[in-house]
């Protein structure tokens, strides 16, 4: 039995490879030198890219909670001037701002939402401002310049979103642009499903398609606005206007 032990030990013994008898392949060289040489290569763009992450992440910190609130509160002033003279319908001066007004650090120049929209146009007042503007230019018949401003208007309250959007609608049927008006009445009415801007557009959408002889979808917005808003003042007559489209479009 010994003997059979020491014979086992002995095979073992001579399949151990010794650590001097490995030769290091050119795999080991490529996972671990390569990875080096990569390094002292590309250390500069590495390290300069590890400091451009850091620098956006200072200035994006720096613009959200150092520039931002001031730029906001600047814009909020200015904006001040220009509302008070939108609420006297004074639209022009409202849009263009150019006069002096007192201030607690002596008289200035006043901005008008144009130029605050453009100046401040990161800002939530910089942006109700291009509603602001769209509404001025509506107001004083410059119809293609305000639905550009209130293309501009990114909003998404319940009251404000959908009246831009039907202010759009209102500038395209003044510039005779019926379908694109009808596209944003119903666009308008969808925006915010309420009991105030829903009915008022749809009215709209209704007319805009008696203006295009188009009786049968005329018709359809009419019944909707009977049907699902009977109590808003804009259902009030709306049994008229369903005879009206009926007689014209000699439906039965």
């Amino acid at each position: 039995m010994s003997e059979e032990i020491e014979q086992i030990e002995q095979v073992e013994s001579s399949n151990v490879v010794k650590p001097s008898s490995i030769k290091k392949s050119s795999t080991n060289n490529m996972d671990f030198g390569g990875l080096e040489v990569f390094y002292e290569k590309n250390k500069k763009a590495v390290t300069y890219g590890g400091g451009a992450i850091l620098a956006i992440v200072v200035l994006f910190s720096f613009y959200k909670f150092y520039w931002l609130p001031g730029q906001e509160k600047e814009a909020n002033n200015e904006a001040f001037f220009a509302q008070t003279y939108f609420e006297k319908d004074s639209f022009l001066v409202a849009l263009n701002g150019g006069l002096n007004v007192p201030t607690a650090d002596g008289p200035k120049t006043m901005m008008g939402f144009n130029e605050i929209a453009d100046n401040f146009g990161a800002t939530k007042t910089g942006n109700l401002a291009n509603y602001y503007a769209g509404i001025c230019l509506l107001r004083t018949g410059k119809f293609a310049e305000a639905i550009e401003a209130l293309g501009k208007f990114n909003g998404k309250d319940e009251m404000v979103a959908p009246v831009a959007t039907g202010a759009i609608g209102d500038a395209n049927m003044e510039l005779n642009n019926i379908d694109e008006a009808i596209k944003f009445y119903l666009k308008a009415a969808e925006q915010s499903n309420n009991d105030f801007t829903t009915p008022i557009y749809l009215k709209k959408a209704a007319f805009a398609y008696e203006q295009k002889a188009n009786y049968t979808e005329a018709l359809a917005t009419y019944e909707r606005l009977k049907n699902e808003f009977a109590k808003s003042s804009e259902a009030r007559e709306v049994d008229k206007y369903i005879a009206r489209v009926k007689t014209l479009g000699n439906i039965q």
